[in-house]
């Protein structure tokens, strides 16, 4: 028999999948005592993992010094050799019925270039951008501001619209990019 050959499963009678011993919930219980069990012996294995790779990360504050710690979000973190911005948004305390796709875009722009180059990167070092919109129908009014910020071609990039953002925002968007400059 060639090992690609398909071979049929027959049905035992008391066996695993046996429909009097096997339901959903002893399957969900057993499975999940199984995750359970994997998830505290993966957590010691992170934390020792974690305590070995901490000397090379270098949390900032949006000016590119080390962060203090009391902020829930870092905005900057610097790792072997890449910086990792965090989401970004408009924060406009106007009324909502004033917001433009533009204007939001140019505010988080500004402060996606300003955190990128704290971090010792520049705009052509962006490697990768995540662009969440408020609303698809944005997508054009905020790709006419990004283009502008990139006239060496951008980088890669992912837009997706979401039920909604925080911060009174259109747009938020986070990124990656190189070290390219101490």
């Amino acid at each position: 028999m060639s090992p690609l050959q398909y071979t049929p499963v027959t049905h035992k009678q008391g066996g695993f999948m046996d429909s009097a011993g096997f339901t959903r919930r002893n399957f969900t219980g057993r499975l999940a005592a199984m995750l359970s069990a994997a998830g505290l012996t993966g957590a010691a294995l992170a934390g020792s993992a974690q305590a070995k790779s901490d000397k090379g990360i270098r949390k900032l504050n949006s000016e590119g010094k080390p962060a203090d710690g009391k902020q829930m979000i870092t905005p900057i973190v610097a790792y072997d050799g890449l910086i990792y911005v965090a989401g970004q948004g408009a924060h406009d305390p106007g009324p909502a019925e004033q917001f433009e796709i533009g204007h939001h875009t140019t505010i988080v722009m500004d402060n996606v270039k300003k955190l990128v180059e704290a971090g010792g990167g520049t705009v052509d070092s962006i490697l990768q951008l995540t662009v969440f919109l408020a609303d698809i129908k944005y997508y054009d009014g905020m790709n006419q501001v990004f283009k502008t910020y990139f006239p060496n071609g951008g980088p890669a990039r992912t837009t997706v619209a979401v039920a909604a953002l925080p911060g009174n925002s259109l747009v938020e968007i986070n990124c990656i990019a190189a070290v390219v400059k101490k």
